[in-house]
């Protein structure tokens, strides 16, 4: 998997927020065509910031990426391939009805489990990366370890429980 080739990575808000807190964001996105949601960005907007753990993500942090809108028709479109797509929080739904409709290379990362269970639903396990991978595939030093949902020994649990049942 070389990701610093992408044509795309798809990141969602988790994704962005842990790449700002280990300082691995401007790396990410001065090497890698980052793209997020509309959706992810406003979730983005909405973080409570007196919330115990918070982290600031600014106006400049976001427009180090492509947001992208998605539309209503666009939405339906992954619900018909997807039944369970309401379920999924409003950003990853997004963020894989952007997928759904990408062609070429591109990469989707999420630490959110139901996103990877949707993917892996979607026929796109395979284009599903941790962030520590994307820091890895771009030579960024986190400024503290990813946590645990972040990290490529996760996702890899996450693949194998996928493909065997």
């Amino acid at each position: 998997m070389v990701l610093a080739t992408a044509g795309v990575v798809l990141v969602d808000t988790m994704i962005v927020i842990e790449a700002v807190d280990t300082g691995c964001w401007n790396a990410l996105t001065g090497q890698l065509r980052v793209v997020t949601s509309a959706e992810c960005v406003d979730e983005l907007r909405r973080g409570d910031a007196s919330g115990p753990g918070y982290v600031p993500v600014s106006d400049e942090d976001i427009r180090r990426a492509t947001v992208r809108e998605v539309s209503p028709q666009a939405r339906v479109a992954l619900q018909l391939r997807y039944p369970d797509a309401q379920r999924l929080d409003a950003g990853e739904r997004d963020l894989l009805a952007i997928a759904a409709d990408l062609a070429g290379d591109f990469f989707l990362c999420s630490c959110d489990k139901a996103a990877v269970v949707a993917a892996q639903s979607l026929g796109l396990l395979d284009r599903v990366v941790s962030l520590e991978a994307l820091a890895s595939s771009v030579g960024a030093r986190p400024g503290r370890p990813f946590r645990n949902q972040y990290s490529e020994r996760i996702l890899g649990v996450w693949r194998t429980s996928l493909v065997l049942s």
